[in-house]
């Protein structure tokens, strides 16, 4: 069982930036493939970033491309999402999710899910 700990969200004007943080209770991090995921009210979940166990590949949601970046470092079990150039329409619950494979993939097909942290952004 690995639990996944959400921080770094809050209020935010546009063109701002936040640096978002999970902490994974396990020690073998890099048996997992880790990704970013968001839902805003009333819509779906979606993909945002994700990030192969060793860190070398990452992959972005079209919306994510050129504002966002997805780091992990195993040594301190966590993984992070720089967001930058933020938008009014990234306003969302963010939760980051850990899938024990080596295969990356867009959907919300992960074994592990933090409990999400609030970002806003304001017009």
């Amino acid at each position: 069982q690995v639990q996944l700990v959400e921080s770094g969200g809050g209020l935010v004007q546009a063109g701002g930036s936040l640096r978002l943080s999970c902490a994974a209770s396990t020690r073998t991090l890099s048996y997992y493939v880790l990704g970013w995921f968001r839902q805003a009210p009333g819509k779906e979940r979606e993909f945002v970033a994700a990030i192969t166990r060793s860190g070398g590949d990452m992959y972005y949601a079209d919306s994510a491309k050129g504002r966002f970046t997805i780091s992990r470092d195993n040594a301190k079990n966590t993984v992070y999402l720089q967001m930058n150039k933020l938008k009014p329409e990234d306003t969302a619950v963010y939760y980051c999710a850990a899938r024990y494979s080596a295969v990356v993939v867009t959907t919300t097909d992960y074994s592990y899910w933090g409990q999400g942290t609030q970002v806003t952004v304001s017009s």
